[in-house]
Formats: C-alpha cells, sequence, structure tokens
C-alpha cells in the first residue's frame, strides 16, 4: 500500500471515530516507516495517538513505546499524555499500580476528566463494580453535561439489575441529548425491564414519532420501518400485550395506560407486517416472516 493511500485510510477512520485496530496498525506502521507522519502538520500528533492505541490492542507495545515517546517529546506535561501513559500502564501494569498512578494525577487536577473515566473503567474491570458506582455518582454531579458518564452509570446499575436507578440515570441523558432516538429506545426497554409498561410503550411511541420519516397518515400506509423504528413497534406490541393481561398493573412512574391499546396493538402489528414483507435491499428484514407474521397474529388478550 502507498503512503498516501495509508495516510487518507487512517484519516478515514479518525472523521468517522472508527477503532478497527487491526488496520489502522497496518496502515499507520506503514506511515511510521516512511516517516509519513511529518507530512501530517498538527494531524500527525492526532495520528500517532491513534497508533499508539492500535498498537495497545494488537499486542504490539514496542510500537506504542515508540508512538508515545515522539508524542511525550513533542507535548511534555499534556493531560492527553498522561492519558495514554496510563492506558500503556494497564496493558502491563497490575491494576493497583493503574489505579495509583490515575489518583495521583487527580490528586494534583480533580478536573482530569480523561484520568477519571479511566481510573472508573480500572475499578468496574477488576470487579469493584461498588468504588466504581460511587466514583462515577461523583464524576457526573461534577461533569453533569458529560453524556458518556451518565451512560455508564445507567449501564452499571442495569448489569446490577437495578433498572430503576438506570432509568434514572438514562433520563438525564434525554435532558442533555432529547434529540438522539437510540437513547430514547434504551430508556423505554430499561423502562420495559423495570416492568413499567404504560411508561415503555409511550417512549416506544415517542422513537416511532423521532423516526418515522412521513407523518402523514396516507404516507405511514406506504412507508417502510427499518432500523431502530422496527424495534420500538416491537416494543409497542409486547408493552400493549403486558398491559391487557393486567388491567389492575401499577406504573411506578405513576403513567397511565394508553386509552385506545387494541388499536395501538393492531397498529404495531400492520407495521411489523409491513416491515418483515418488504423485499430488495431493504428485505434483509424480512428473515424470519412466517415467525413474525404467527405472533403479530396473536390476540391482544
Amino acid at each position: 500500500m502507498s503512503l498516501q493511500s495509508a495516510l487518507e485510510r487512517l484519516a478515514t477512520y479518525r472523521a468517522n471515530n472508527t477503532r478497527a485496530s487491526q488496520d489502522i496498525f497496518r496502515n499507520g506502521l506503514i506511515v511510521l516507516q516512511k516517516s509519513g507522519f511529518k507530512k501530517l502538520g498538527d494531524d500527525a500528533w492526532t495520528s500517532l495517538e491513534q497508533l499508539v492505541l492500535a498498537s495497545i490492542d494488537v499486542g504490539r507495545l514496542d510500537i506504542a513505546d515508540q508512538c508515545l515517546q515522539l508524542i511525550a517529546d513533542n507535548f511534555p506535561n499534556s493531560p492527553r499524555v498522561d492519558c495514554l501513559i496510563g492506558i500503556r500502564m494497564e496493558a502491563t501494569e497490575s491494576p493497583e499500580t493503574a489505579l495509583k498512578y490515575y489518583a495521583d494525577i487527580l490528586e494534583a487536577d480533580s478536573a482530569n476528566i480523561a484520568i477519571w473515566k479511566r481510573r472508573i473503567s480500572v475499578l468496574r474491570r477488576t470487579g469493584k463494580v461498588e468504588k466504581a458506582l460511587n466514583e462515577l455518582v461523583q464524576f457526573v454531579d461534577t461533569f453533569y453535561t458529560d453524556v458518556e458518564g451518565w451512560l455508564e452509570l445507567a449501564d452499571i446499575y442495569a448489569s446490577c439489575n437495578q433498572y430503576d436507578h438506570s432509568f434514572q440515570a438514562l433520563s438525564h441523558v434525554l435532558l442533555l441529548t432529547p434529540q438522539n432516538p437510540f437513547y430514547v429506545l434504551q430508556a423505554a426497554e430499561t423502562a420495559y425491564t423495570s416492568e413499567d409498561f404504560p411508561l415503555a410503550i409511550k417512549m416506544f411511541l415517542t422513537v416511532v414519532d423521532m423516526t418515522d420519516a412521513d407523518d402523514s397518515e396516507q404516507l405511514l400506509q406506504e412507508s417502510t420501518p427499518l432500523g431502530i423504528t422496527v424495534r420500538a413497534w416491537f416494543g409497542v406490541k409486547l408493552c400493549a400485550r403486558r398491559i391487557a393481561q393486567n388491567a389492575n398493573l401499577k406504573s411506578s412512574s405513576n403513567t397511565s395506560a394508553p386509552k385506545n391499546l387494541e388499536l395501538l396493538d393492531e397498529l404495531a402489528a400492520e407495521r411489523l407486517r409491513v416491515a418483515y414483507s418488504s423485499s430488495g435491499q431493504k428485505g434483509e428484514i424480512a428473515k424470519g416472516r412466517q415467525e413474525v407474521f404467527a405472533w403479530v397474529a396473536t390476540p391482544l388478550a
């Protein structure tokens, strides 16, 4: 592969925020050996950082150390370099050594977000979930607008089967990024798992409203649900059945059950039939068509 092709491929991975470690290492090594990073100007350091992480991922710590030294020589006392050193340390040193390294940095600079996140990651990975949870609660309390922190907190709570707390963490995510349908879907599925079906169906319908490009009734009948819209319709169908099976169902969030439950169930069934009846390129979703048709045809109660 030519030097220019390798540089373009690395740039594409950076632009898409893709961590394809094997390919990044292969192309990055070509650039490193041909001194291609000198041609990138200021982008050279971001590319070297990219190669450091890829080299650690594939176990080529010698290349990681070489790149890390180049970056450290040009940016002494940089917080980003400190973080890279910590990640390199995690690859060969004990968790306790890495944790002490991160703790020393945080003692000097408690506002170092990247180091704080790495410390929480090590705590969780080594099974110290309660300690990781406490630190993460303190982290999001300090850096409220950090969406990744709230998502991690929701994930830890979910892994401990504390779905109500997980949903509460996700509610902060929705406040910070209300336009992201994937986070709404995650909150809907968390509400479903916690058996708050009225709240879950409301949020599944919100996902449909956010992702269905066609709003008019005529276009709705002609359009084909795709991606997370299909998953949301499955959620609507599941919630409708669970609510119909228990008329005295209580919602922990005090959300009222929808009045036109049968109509919602019929609409979900119709949209799923359309999704699984599609053909051509969209027909990838049509696998398992007969099983889905049989399932949606089951009476509501």
